[in-house]
Formats: C-alpha cells, sequence, structure tokens
C-alpha cells in the first residue's frame, strides 16, 4: 500500500546551556572521505573567521550565548535563520579549536532549523530550503565531532526537510545537500567503528540516526554505498544496547527499520536487529504512547508485507499492542486511524489470525472513521478504502459500523479526485472493485466516485507502474464482471492502459502477470471488443509465463490456465505462444496439487475441460493434471460452494470417458445433493448442473451391467422443474433443456433452434451409401424428439449414423469420447434408434468406408 507512514512524534531533545560534552581528540576529516561532493563556493558577502590559534571575544561568547537561547516559531521572519552572522560564528567556533571542536554549535543550530518547521508544522518549502542551503555550505560536520552533536545534527535537519528533494532542483543545491550528507555520514560511520564506551554512543542517538536516515530514504534521498554503510554500522548497536531503549525509541526504531527494508533489502543485521527489539513490544506494551502503537503496528504491518516470518514474538508484540487499540481510541488523529486500519488489514492479508483482539480493535476504530471523515486527506481516504476492501476480502463481517465508514468516505473520494496521486487512483478503484465483489451495493455515492476516478486514470496514465497497471486492469475487470456499465469513460481507461502493458511487459511480477491475464479474459467475456491493442497486451504477457514458470503461487496458476481457457473459449487463437505458456504450468499443478483451495480446484478442472472442448491438444501432462486433481475434490468436498459444484458437475462430464466411470458416479453422488438444496442457484449454474448430471446418467446407462442410479435421476428432475418456465435465447442452453425434458419423457416448452452443418466426410459417406444401397431412404441432419439433429438418420430402419470428427474426442484422439458425445448416443438409444459411430479419421477413401457400408447392409437386412 501507502508506501508514507505515521510520523514520528518523539523529538530529540535540545541540548541546554548546562550540557557537558567531552572533548574527544579524534583526527579530523576535514571535508570528508567522500570528496566528489565537490560545491561550488556561493557569491557570499565576505566573513571574518577568527584563526585557529585565536580566541574567543566576548562578542563571540554572546553571538552563541544568543543562538543557544533563540526562540523561533511562525510568526517569525524565517531571514533569523539565515543570518550571515550566525554561520560565521559557528565557522569560528570551528576553526578555533580544529580537531578538538566538538561540533556542539551545529547541532544547536540545526536544533533550530527544526524548531522553526515544528512550530510551522510544515518541514522547509523549496525556496526556504534553497536559501538555508547558500548558508551551509561551510557547514561542515567532521569526525571529531562528538556523539550527541552529530545525532541532533542528522536528526535535526531531516525532520525539518533540508535534504528532501524538490524537483526541480539548482544543481548546486544538489551539491551542496550531497556533501553535507557525505560528511555527516563519514563521521557517524567513523564514530561507530569507535569503542561506544569512548564515543558515548547511546540508545536514544542509535534510535534518532535509524529513524532520520529512514525519512530521508522516504523523502527520496538515494541510498548510496555510504548511506548503506553507515546503516550497517548503526545496526550492531541495536542489538546491543536493546535492553537501553525505552518506548519511544523501540517505536521510532522498528518504523525506521520497516522503512528500510521496504525501500531496500532484507539484511542479516536488520534481521537481527528486528528480532532483537520484538520481545522489548511486549515487556514494554503499558508505556506506548498513541502515536507509538500506531508506528508500531505499522511496522510490523509493513515487515509482514516484506517477508519477515510470524514468529512467536511478532505474534505476541502485535497482541500486546492491540488491546491498548480500544483503550486509547478516543487519542488517534485521523493520520493515526488510517495507519492502524491500514496494518491491521495487511497483518490479516499477510496470514495473522483474526483474534477478538483484532476484531475488537477494527470495530473500535470504524466510528471514527464516520466522526473524523472531513479531517482525512487523499492519502487516508485512499488507505481506508484499501484496508475495509481487505478485511473484508479477508473475512471481516460487513456489519453496520463498517457500512457507515464505507459510505462517509466515498462522497470524500469526489470532493479531493485531483489530489490522488496514480497509486491512491490504483488502490482506490481496486478496493471499489474488491467491495463490490463482496457484497458492497453499488450505490450512488460508489458510482459517484467511480466516475470521478476514472478520467484521472486517464491523465495520469504515463505514470502508473506495472503494479499499478495490473491493478486497474483488475478492478476494471472485476466492477463489469458485477454488473458496472461498460461506459465509454470506462472503455477508454482500459484502452489506454493496454499499451503500457506492452510497454512494461519485461517489468511484470507472477502476480502481476496473473492478475492482467484474467482481467483482459474476464473483460473479453463481459463483451470487451478483441481489439490489436489487447490482443498485442495478451501476446507481450504469454512469454513472461513460462519464462517465470517456476515463480506463480498455486492461486496464481488457477487464475492464469482459467484465463487462458477463458480466452481461448471466446476467440483467441491457440497460438504457440499460448499452447507453450498452458505446457509450462500443467507440471506445476501437479507438483503443489496439495496446495490448491476448492476453488482453486474448480477453476483448473474448469480450465481443463474447456481446453478440451476447444481441441487444445491432450498431452500426457493434461491427463496427470486431472488425475492428481480429482482425488482432492473427494476429499474436500464439503467445502465447495454451490456455484464450485455446478462447474465441477459441468467439468468432469465434459471430460467424459477422460474420467473413470466409477469416479465420476462418486463425485456426483457425493456433491449433486448441495445443488438441489440450494435455493440462491442462477439458471447458468442450474443448467450446468443438469448438463452434467444427464451426462453422468448416460454414461452409466450404456455401461449394460452398470448400477443404474435412480437417485441422479430424481436430482436431474428438481433441476429440470426449476428451469420448467426458462426460455433460453440460446442453441446451447435450450438444447439442455430438450434433452433434460427428452431423458424424463417431458414435454419440452419450446421448439428448439438448431443449426446445421453438412462436413464432406459426411457428405462422401452419404453419396457413397446410397451409391451402394439405391433403395434405401436417408435423411441427414434430422432432429428427432426435440434432440440435436443427426447426421444420418435410416427412418425406415430406426438406425442413426454418426460421422464423429475430432471435436467428438477428447483431445481429437478418435478414442476417448466427450460428455457430450456420450449424451447424445444414450438418448437416441433411450428413444428406442440404433446409433453406429464412425470416427471420420476411418472415412478417407472408399477402401475405408467398405467395412461401415457393409455392416449397415448386414443390420438392415436383417431387420
Amino acid at each position: 500500500m501507502d508506501r508514507r507512514s505515521a510520523g514520528i512524534s518523539g523529538k530529540y531533545t535540545r541540548s541546554g546551556n548546562n550540557y557537558n560534552q567531552a572533548n574527544n581528540h579524534a583526527p579530523s576529516s576535514g571535508r570528508g572521505r567522500y570528496r566528489h561532493a565537490t560545491v561550488r563556493p556561493w557569491d557570499n558577502p565576505p566573513r571574518t573567521a577568527l584563526g585557529r590559534n585565536g580566541f574567543y571575544h566576548s562578542s563571540g561568547t554572546r553571538s552563541s550565548q544568543h543562538l543557544q537561547g533563540r526562540s523561533v516559531n511562525p510568526a517569525q521572519d524565517f531571514n533569523a535563520l539565515i543570518k550571515q552572522k550566525i554561520m560565521d560564528d559557528l565557522v569560528s567556533k570551528s576553526d578555533h579549536f580544529g580537531h578538538r571542536y566538538d561540533g556542539r554549535n551545529h547541532g544547536q543550530y540545526a536544533s533550530l532549523i527544526k524548531k522553526y518547521t515544528s512550530a510551522a508544522k510544515k518541514p522547509l518549502n523549496r525556496a526556504e530550503q534553497s536559501q538555508l542551503i547558500r548558508m551551509l555550505q561551510n557547514f561542515t560536520p567532521t569526525r571529531s565531532w562528538n556523539w550527541r552533536s552529530l545525532t541532533t545534527t542528522l536528526h535535526s535537519l531531516t525532520s525539518a526537510g533540508v535534504f528532501t528533494p524538490h524537483y526541480p532542483m539548482d544543481e548546486r543545491v544538489k551539491l551542496t545537500q550531497a556533501h553535507l550528507l557525505s560528511t555527516l555520514l563519514d563521521a557517524i560511520i567513523f564514530n561507530c567503528s569507535q569503542k561506544p564506551q569512548a564515543r558515548n554512543i547511546d540508545a536514544r542517538g542509535i534510535a534518532n540516526l535509524l529513524w532520520a536516515m529512514a525519512k530521508l530514504v522516504d523523502n527520496g534521498q538515494k541510498q548510496t554505498p555510504e548511506f548503506n554503510e553507515a546503516v550497517v554500522a548503526l545496526l550492531p548497536h541495536v542489538s546491543a544496547m536493546k535492553d537501553q531503549f525505552k518506548a519511544q525509541g523501540i517505536a521510532n526504531l522498528l518504523w525506521a527499520m520497516a522503512k528500510l527494508v521496504d525501500n531496500g533489502e532484507w539484511t542479516p543485521e536488520l534481521k537481527e536487529a528486528v528480532a532483537a527489539l520484538f520481545p522489548h513490544v511486549n515487556a514494554q506494551k503499558d508505556q506506548f504512547n498513541t502515536q507509538n502503537i500506531v508506528n508500531l503496528l505499522w511496522a510490523i504491518a509493513k515487515l509482514s508485507d516484506n517477508g519477515q516470518k510470524r514468529t512467536p514474538e511478532l505474534n505476541e508484540a502485535v497482541a500486546a499492542l492491540l488491546p491498548h487499540v480500544n483503550v486509547q481510541k478516543d487519542n488517534f488523529k485521523p493520520q493515526g486511524i488510517a495507519n492502524l486500519l491500514w496494518a491491521m488489514a495487511k497483518l490479516v492479508d499477510n496470514g495473522q489470525e483474526r483474534t477478538p483482539g483484532l476484531n475488537e480493535a477494527v470495530a473500535a476504530l470504524l466510528p471514527y472513521v464516520n466522526a473524523q471523515k472531513d479531517q482525512f486527506n487523499a492519502q487516508h481516504i485512499a488507505n481506508l478504502l484499501w484496508a475495509l476492501a481487505k478485511l473484508v476480502d479477508n473475512g471481516q463481517e460487513r456489519t453496520p459500523g463498517f457500512n457507515e465508514a464505507v459510505a462517509a468516505l466515498l462522497p470524500n473520494v469526489n470532493a479531493q479526485k485531483d489530489q490522488f496521486i496514480p497509486q491512491h487512483i490504483a488502490n482506490l478503484l481496486w478496493a471499489m472493485a474488491k467491495l463490490v465483489d463482496n457484497g458492497q451495493e453499488q450505490t450512488p455515492g460508489l458510482n459517484d466516485a467511480l466516475v470521478a476516478l476514472l478520467p484521472r486514470v486517464n491523465a495520469q496514465k504515463t505514470q502508473f507502474h506495472v503494479q499499478f497497471i495490473a491493478n486497474l486492469l483488475w478492478a476494471m475487470a472485476k466492477l463489469v464482471d458485477n454488473g458496472q456499465e461498460r461506459t465509454p469513460a470506462l472503455n477508454e481507461v482500459v484502452a489506454k492502459l493496454l499499451p503500457h502493458v506492452v510497454a512494461q511487459k519485461a517489468n511484470f511480477k507472477p502476480q502481476e502477470i496473473t492478475k492482467l491475464l484474467w482481467a483482459m479474459a474476464k473483460l473479453v467475456d463481459n463483451g470487451q471488443e478483441r481489439t490489436p491493442k489487447l490482443n498485442e497486451a495478451m501476446a507481450a504477457l504469454l512469454p513472461h509465463v513460462n519464462a517465470q514458470r517456476a515463480t506463480f503461487k498455486p492461486q496464481e496458476i488457477a487464475n492464469m490456465l482459467w484465463a487462458m481457457a477463458k480466452l481461448v473459449d471466446n476467440g483467441l487463437e491457440q497460438t504457440p505462444a499460448l499452447n507453450k505458456a498452458v505446457a509450462s504450468l500443467l507440471p506445476h499443478v501437479n507438483a503443489q496439487k496439495d496446495q490448491f483451495i476448492p476453488q482453486h480446484i474448480v477453476n483448473l478442472l474448469w480450465a481443463m475441460a474447456k481446453l478440451v472442448d476447444n481441441r487444445q491438444e491432450w498431452t500426457p501432462e493434461f491427463k496427470a493434471v486431472v488425475a492428481a486433481l480429482l482425488p482432492h475434490v473427494s476429499a474436500r468436498k464439503a467445502n465447495f460452494t454451490p456455484q464450485g459444484i455446478a462447474n465441477l458437475l459441468w467439468a468432469m462430464a465434459k471430460l467424459g470417458e477422460l474420467v473413470e466411470l466409477n469416479v465420476v458416479t462418486s463425485i456426483f453422488k457425493s456433491l449433486v445433493h448441495k445443488i438441489s438444496e440450494n435455493p440462491q442457484l442462477s439458471q447458468q449454474d442450474i443448467l450446468m448442473s443438469l448438463w452434467g448430471v444427464m451426462v453422468c446418467c448416460a454414461r452409466l446407462y450404456l455401461v449394460s451391467n452398470a448400477n443404474k442410479n435412480n437417485v441422479l435421476e430424481k436430482h436431474m428432475d428438481d433441476l429440470l422443474t426449476r428451469l420448467e418456465n426458462t426460455f433460453p435465447d440460446n442453441e446451447e442452453d435450450q438444447t439442455t433443456i430438450a434433452m433434460a425434458a427428452s431423458w424424463l419423457g417431458r414435454a419440452c416448452p419450446f421448439n428448439p433452434h438448431y443449426q446445421t452443418i453438412v462436413s464432406k466426410r459426411q457428405s462422401d459417406f452419404r453419396n457413397q451409401l446410397q451409391s451402394c444401397m439405391p433403395s434405401l431412404k436417408i435423411e441427414e441432419e434430422k432432429s428427432l424428439n426435440s434432440l440435436p439433429p443427426v447426421d444420418l438418420l435410416l427412418p425406415d430402419h430406426n438406425m442413426v449414423i454418426e460421422v464423429q470428427g475430432p471435436s467428438h474426442y477428447v483431445g481429437g484422439d478418435f478414442k476417448t469420447r466427450k460428455g457430450s458425445t456420450l449424451l447424445k448416443i444414450a438418448l437416441l438409444q433411450k428413444s428406442g434408434f440404433e446409433v453406429i459411430e464412425i470416427p471420420v479419421n476411418l472415412l478417407w477413401n472408399q477402401d475405408l468406408m467398405k467395412p461401415f457400408i457393409d455392416q449397415i447392409k448386414k443390420r438392415t437386412n436383417s431387420q
């Protein structure tokens, strides 16, 4: 989610006049060891500096005391901080004491800058920063500075925004920033390499320095080699001093480490430091204030999101903090509420159990979303709606309080639409799509928010990175799938994003590839035209499926195979790239078979059946996948939803003789009752279930010694009864109802419309048969008892001849018949017709036809 977080409320106490510092005689580093940051002098007024051998005059002392006692507030002119006399005084002291100078006055001046911005409640703006940088070109930290001065200076300047990059920025400002930071980092690294006792290294300083380093990164500072070296130098002191950190320090440290991990790498030093601190969260749980609680839960959530293992210490830390959310609920500010709900949603999304403590914490915060709705800024709104959507997606009950919180936030999306950055827009649209997918009513408020955001996608289309593009297209697809009208604005967003899929194709990770393929499949399934842009986007993604095949998770494998099957079902050409992508995933289905949840199993078996139905080549890998998944259907039969069962029945029936009859019968018996008992099932699910049950009955009927199952026919009757007032307008659904009515001996409520196609092989065989038997009456494409038309009918002999092309067999092998083929044959036989099946691959010439013609002659003559 959002890369920013709650601010850190703790302040490093500014040193007073009575602060005694040790004069450490460490060698000076001059301008620091990173001399590449050469600073071009500014055109400053001339200054008079005391030499190294000079003494402080009374005026110098008064100036120092004046600096230490100064109080700055927002009403005071900023010019008070940038008087040349101040810098002259600092340089004078540094020059006078040389390598014996401990930096205390520089630290005090840095504290004044921070005090100014704290009073103003905002960091330095670009103009203020530029003016201040002109002063700081001679603000030169050295290795002789003591620990307190270094920590105060870096912490204060970072807090004030001195190092924050502004764009555009004058090159000289950038060079001065880089040089100042480099010299500070050099001195910190040097201090950390000495004995802690000798340099007065303390726990507070470690906490403030790591907070400052994390804040630098959060504000856009590049992690240079010296920056990383400084972090590495500081981290061992966290473990060494773990018992000395107070509540504020623990909160700041974990926030800092979470921010560093989020912007860099999980180093061994970081892992060790994090592990050292977790027990102290529990030990000091009663000492954390509201801001500490926010920062700690945010940090733990962010660390979890970046791979932190859920150790007992982490779980105890979370459990220790959650009750304090409830206790201090009245004290959280809007930003704190947003970050807490984001953190709890992220923790749950990463495996945190939804304990009573967590549920109570969420429930305690929800009323404050409504109460403070007008105080949330754009980032808060995006984080809150994301969090609410994620919590619902992970089982959160949509209570009245929850619904009120969502309703309170939606108008603010419209009101602040111009304030949202690309990340916010992507997260908001994802959240709205996810809420709708989990039962959120598409209220006027939600529709207004959606309408407000869509033009912002178009306006900022070039700024969305790969994750945002994936989430946006996923959201568009999910909204459309849940009934959202495909307006011109929505269509335009989809059209504008697709070229960016192609442009950034090399940057997509497995999760993003999955979302994109799923989204494109779902959009096409809901009427999206397969434009050249969409085809190009799909073609760009497919090679990455193969390239990253070893890194896809079970859910991603299931969704991708579903998406590719759905695209093929909607007319996508089965190119070599698509076939290769499918083939590359199949072994991973088998390898991860124990990790698929019921929904994955449904999607996978549906995809296998749909690919087979669209003439996908049937390889041993396909067969192995089906064999690997079917035992999990039986083992988890209690966990499938009615909709999932409908898809399963359809898929197993479609696979026909590929699945052993006893396996099919066993699974159908154990699942079909859940369909009949569910009054909420959609018409489509009823039709799929009805067709599947008929195929199972057909297979039993065609095996003479099979135990005919009246229970399945009873379910067939129940399902057809639920459709008796249905008059579908497509041939497939009409055929299902007509076949069920025929099977059960009931009247068909309409006359189905069937398209007829006469193949060349069928025509050739008819002609040859008629030539050999001129008096034989032959009818073509005849519909019998409202059933689909037969290829050839010999009405005088109640005989049907079916010329079976490759589409009638699994994988086109001319051996393993599909469920649809078996059902038609069983229905014809049940209606009293003898059926002769002739595989089309045996009709290439007259010699091959002859045995079948002889067989027909023999049968017709004997009747």
